[in-house]
């Protein structure tokens, strides 16, 4: 059984920064694409940002040059650096496989709001 458990969300500023954790179990996290989601209020789930296996990232055009996303296998690990961050960011924010997608964890909110 995979389980997925998100961190590090908050209320920000506009113009204000997050990190964001996400801790995978019961997976051979090192050899698994991985992506950070996020679903906003009324709107369907969308991928933000991915990982591969060999490091290689790729991000949703809304937030490229804002985010960066990162982990480290020796701590199962996911990572999503959110640097000037804007209202439409606005979303619980989930991790996940991006090819493998396992069971959502309860997610992390970000609101960012003055």
């Amino acid at each position: 059984q995979v389980q997925l458990v998100e961190s590090g969300g908050g209320l920000v500023q506009p113009g204000g920064s997050l990190r964001l954790s996400c801790v995978a179990s019961g997976m051979f996290f090192r050899i698994y694409a991985m992506g950070w989601y996020r679903q906003a209020p009324g709107k369907q789930r969308e991928l933000v940002a991915s990982i591969g296996s060999d490091g290689s990232t790729n991000y949703a055009d809304s937030v490229k040059g804002r985010f960066t996303i990162s982990r480290d296998n020796t701590k199962n690990t996911l990572y999503l650096q959110m640097n000037s961050l804007k209202p439409e960011d606005t979303a619980v924010y989930y991790c996940n496989g991006r090819v493998a997608v396992y069971s959502w964890g309860q997610g992390t909110q970000v609101t960012v709001s003055s």
